[in-house]
């Protein structure tokens, strides 16, 4: 028999129901709760927006974060990488600007922690290009890059 769960956000009047067949362990039915109330949260205060497009801002915003937070449950690491570029280009930040970003933060890493830091995240001598992280492919006539460290 499926179970339910709802979440009244006071100050708006918003209700939200989930029905479902729940686990029995205590942690995840606290679990169901507090997402189901932060999701209840979430939408009283978009929807409590008198502008549109604030609004629409804010549905959107929330949209995005689920769908990374779905894509990264499932573990599917490319599509984490294109929501959040896309993200930070709606944000006006381009790929240069997030090749420059890597780039001191590997400095960084270096400077705090050697190489087996960087390493450990991924940022080794590995760039955006090589690390998959770049949609754009490559230019095979271009000419090459000799700062650029490759993979042979």
């Amino acid at each position: 028999m499926p179970q339910q769960y709802v979440a009244s956000d006071s100050t708006t009047g918003l209700q939200v129901q989930v029905t479902g067949e729940f686990p029995e362990d205590p942690d995840d039915r606290v679990r169901i709760a507090r997402t189901t109330n932060l999701f209840t949260r979430l939408m009283a205060t978009v929807l409590s927006t008198t502008n549109d497009t604030e609004r629409r801002e804010r549905f959107r915003a929330i949209e995005t974060q689920l769908e990374v937070a779905d894509a990264l449950i499932r573990g599917d690491l490319a599509e984490v990488q294109r929501l959040i570029r896309e993200t930070l280009h709606a944000m006006g930040i381009s790929d240069e600007q997030l090749r420059e970003v890597e780039q001191q933060l590997r400095e960084q890493l270096r400077t705090i922690g050697g190489d087996g830091l960087a390493g450990m995240l991924g940022l080794d001598d590995r760039g955006l290009d090589d690390a998959g992280l770049d949609e754009t492919p490559p230019d095979p006539d271009a000419p090459e890059d000799p700062d650029r460290p490759r993979l042979d």
